[in-house]
């Protein structure tokens, strides 16, 4: 069974910074498309950041140039670095990636989300 689980959360001051991880773990033949979403309190969940099998990255224009996108193949992990925090930071974040597995296909799969708060 293919899953994705996340670390690095917690609590900073605004301008701060820190990094996310999320690993894949499973009977897993390939993973394709990785990438970061965040979900604040009354909000719909957004795509922060996405990186592609080739490495090629996109980014939400509210944390371009603030929030930087990484994979290690072999660790099956993708990060992402937070610089330059904001209160409206503040969310739950999900990995998510698009992963071919031995027994369920290709599909998407989601972790269980880690939470970022940004306060003074």
């Amino acid at each position: 069974q293919v899953q994705l689980v996340e670390s690095g959360g917690g609590s900073v001051q605004p301008g701060g910074s820190l990094t996310l991880s999320c690993v894949a773990s499973g009977n897993i033949i390939a993973i394709y498309t990785m990438g970061w979403s965040r979900q604040a309190p009354g909000k719909q969940r957004e795509s922060v950041a996405i990186v592609t099998e080739g490495g090629n990255t996109n980014y939400a224009d509210s944390v371009k140039g603030r929030f930087t996108i990484s994979k290690d193949n072999g660790r099956r992990t993708v990060y992402l670095h937070l610089n330059s925090l904001r209160p409206e930071d503040t969310a739950v974040y999900y990995c998510n990636a698009d992963i071919r597995g031995v027994l369920n296909g290709r599909s998407n799969y989601w972790g269980q989300g880690t939470q970022v708060t940004v306060s003074s």
